[in-house]
């Protein structure tokens, strides 16, 4: 993603550009693989040394208020944070810790046709993400 793009999301949501939020943007989307704060912070001090901890994680919040990325737990209690908002689940590799994005329609419809029909009470649904939990096979 180019500067641009980046500039204009964050002036879509409402949000000042500064040269840190662009940095920490650019981190999470440059990452690619869900990234935890603590390795946003690492690609950051590398390019951006003078940006401190606590801006990354005051902006990293900010940015999931405002719809930027979303928040991934994983089975290890660890935050991780991923820039693609288009509808999708999540393969989580309990031996390496990774994610991948799984996309699957068919199983979209499937989950959204089960809750139409099996409203929960006094509940509304925002959003179903399902973590599909297991091990990659080499």
């Amino acid at each position: 993603m180019e500067f641009g793009e980046i500039r204009d999301i964050l002036i879509d949501k409402g949000l000042k550009v500064t040269p840190q939020r662009l940095a920490v943007l650019e981190a999470v989307i440059e990452l690619g693989n869900h990234p935890s704060a603590e390795k946003v912070i690492e690609f950051i001090k590398s390019n951006h040394p003078n940006i401190a901890v606590g801006t990354v994680y005051k902006t990293l919040e900010t940015y999931v208020e405002k719809g930027i990325v979303k928040k991934v737990k994983t089975d290890r209690d660890i935050m991780r944070y991923d820039a693609v908002l288009d509808k999708h689940h999540h393969l989580y590799c309990l031996e390496s810790d990774k994610i991948e994005d799984y996309y699957d329609d068919d199983l979209n419809k499937i989950i959204e046709d089960y809750f139409e029909k099996n409203e929960i009470k006094n509940f509304k649904i925002e959003d179903i993400k399902l973590q599909i939990i297991g091990n990659f096979l080499n």
